[in-house]
């Protein structure tokens, strides 16, 4: 997913709109919670962060060990380096097939 965002914004996609997309088909497949940090110079010369998140993500404790997965690459254009965050909160399964088997704490 990232390098599908990262490619769209080399191809001169907006952020705003690729940022967007990348919630919107995250969402679709079946995450609970998503976050997208988009970080750089986005527009002028000085360095901004966005931040899309669609949900509430689990920052802390045990269980952003097992539900929370992360992406990081970084994306070179023409007015610098951009950095790209994707974190995805998983839902909860319990044969575990594919998410985690372990179930939330409260």
């Amino acid at each position: 997913v990232v390098s599908t965002q990262s490619t769209g914004l080399i191809g001169g996609l907006a952020v705003r709109r690729a940022c967007y997309g990348v919630l919107r088909i995250i969402m679709e497949s079946g995450a609970k919670v998503c976050e997208v940090v988009v970080s750089g110079n986005l527009r002028g010369q000085r360095a901004k962060r966005m931040k899309f998140v669609d949900g509430l993500m689990l920052h802390t404790g045990e269980p952003k060990n097992h539900y929370v997965d992360t992406a990081v690459r970084r994306v070179l254009l023409r007015q610098g380096v951009l950095g790209i965050k994707v974190k995805i909160m998983l839902t909860h399964d319990p044969q575990g097939k594919c998410v985690p088997k372990v179930p939330l704490p409260d």
